[in-house]
């Protein structure tokens, strides 16, 4: 029972569990108000209503008497003598058509005769909701007469005011039954997995730290068949992996120690070069510099041949689906598409909007690209196949020309990416030395070496493997 306690206690004191009963509680309290709120304004008027209903029935005889040509003087003190004490009616004034006044008993309406004439005020309730002022036109059709009655609609509020205490107490019941309901379920079926896993990863990272025994993991005892289940399996499949990878390393440090010093030395004596030349052409009122931005190319390899196999549609198709998949990964990056070159696509990082994390958004698109552009086969059945290249620099960005406005970059920089891209390697990422100082303390790269470029002469160049 005491373990059951600190599981549940636990639940109730975790940030996610009281955001989710905070949210659900907000949101289902202002949906139930918006829903009531329709109700009290229809029970205002029915209280009202009845108030009205009274002195349809207190002065239809007046009413009736004045049409048969009765004195309406006379007629409404007799009616007026008839109310009680206790009436709700308070006050009557009676004029005639043209405004003369022929009556007034009791407490004086807020509705005048300019109110009733110029301002069609046939009711009014006082601020303080303690009156209730209602004109009557005698008869409806002709309007000789116009009656003004006072009522005393303080019992109205008082109603009103306990009807909102019973919608606020039944929505308070209700909001409150949902959201421990709903805390209950996703407590059990998400929360508590979570802070399980949680635990599991601290004791994961201990035992990968100090390279002790496997913990006795807590979310072994979970079995769960859908998206939590799959988390906890994928936490468990990675433990192992980081397990077998650091013994496989263990066991393979003796041999490469030699080499891995090599390594380290070399790439230690590697100094940054220029980032930032001169361009080639002045700059125009529509053009930008930008001093530091990452430039991406990828081009798909072979594509050009399967306009031989498939129809022009399906080519094109085939060519709109990856490229569409290229796009949202873009936007989803922040990044900025330039254009497509056939079955090239360009994208960069850094602009319109300069960005200091340029590189690495750009690294995660070339990364992302490359898993996604297996989704999509060739009619052979096969993965189609991505060449990327990626280079930092500085360019001129902008719009040219007179017709069909595009905005295109133009600077070295620009070229020694789609060198990157021509130069690489199938399925292979390739970086610049320069893009490879901003990436190289975020994600895993291997050192490709020198290699030659056409223009360039001999580059150093890398390959971006990983996050």
């Amino acid at each position: 029972m005491f373990t059951h306690f600190h599981v549940w206690k636990k639940l109730f004191q975790a940030k996610l569990s009281r955001y989710i009963v905070t949210w659900v509680f907000t949101s289902l309290v202002v949906v139930e108000i918006a829903i009531l709120i329709p109700s009290y304004l229809r029970r205002e008027n029915e209280l009202l209503s009845k108030l009205e209903n009274v002195s349809n029935e207190v002065f239809s005889d007046f009413v009736y008497k004045v049409e048969q040509g009765e004195h309406p003087q006379e007629m409404l003190n007799m009616t007026t003598r008839k109310l009680k004490p206790e009436s709700v009616i308070r006050g009557v004034i009676l004029y005639q058509a043209d405004g003369k006044l022929i009556k007034k008993v009791g407490e004086t309406p807020e509705i005048s005769y300019q109110d009733v004439v110029n301002s069609q005020v046939l009711r009014l309730r006082s601020e303080d909701k303690r009156r209730y002022d209602v004109v009557f036109f005698i008869p409806k059709n002709q309007k000789s007469y116009i009656l003004i009655v006072r009522h005393n609609s303080e019992n109205v509020q008082k109603e009103l005011y306990a009807y909102s205490l019973r919608i606020a107490a039944l929505v308070l019941l209700i909001s409150g039954f949902v959201t421990l309901t709903t805390m209950l379920t996703l407590g059990v079926a998400v929360i508590q997995p979570i802070l399980l896993l949680r635990d599991d990863l601290l004791a994961a990272g201990e035992a990968i730290i100090k390279n002790g025994e496997d913990p006795n993991f807590q979310t072994l005892s979970i079995s769960k068949q859908d998206e939590m289940g799959e988390v906890i399996a994928a936490f468990r499949e990675m433990f192992m992996r980081v397990r077998k990878e650091i013994k496989d390393r263990e066991t393979a440090e003796v041999s490469l120690r030699e080499e891995k010093q090599k390594s380290d030395s070399l790439l230690l004596n590697i100094l940054p070069s220029e980032i930032a030349q001169q361009l080639k052409q002045e700059q125009s009122a529509i053009a930008n510099r930008f001093d530091e931005v990452t430039i991406l190319f990828a081009d798909i390899v072979n594509f050009t041949g399967l306009s031989t196999q498939i129809s022009p549609i399906e080519l094109v198709n085939s060519l709109n689906e990856i490229f569409s998949e290229f796009d949202k990964l873009a936007e989803f990056y922040g990044l900025e598409k330039i254009k497509t070159i056939g079955d090239a696509y360009m994208v960069v990082g850094g602009l319109p909007t300069p960005r200091s994390d340029h590189a690495i958004a750009v690294a995660k698109m070339a990364l992302e690209m490359q898993r996604s552009i297996c989704k999509f086969k060739t009619p052979h059945g096969e993965c189609f196949q991505l060449r990327i290249g990626i280079n930092t620099g500085s360019v001129v960005a902008g719009v040219i020309g007179l017709k069909k406005f595009s905005y295109d970059l133009w600077g070295d920089a620009v070229n020694v990416a789609s060198r990157m891209e021509s130069h690489g390697v199938v399925g292979k990422i390739q970086v610049s030395e320069i893009t490879y100082f901003y990436l190289q303390d975020h994600f895993q790269l291997e050192k490709r070496g020198e290699i030659k470029v056409k223009g360039r002469g001999m580059m150093t160049t890398y390959f971006l493997l990983s996050h």
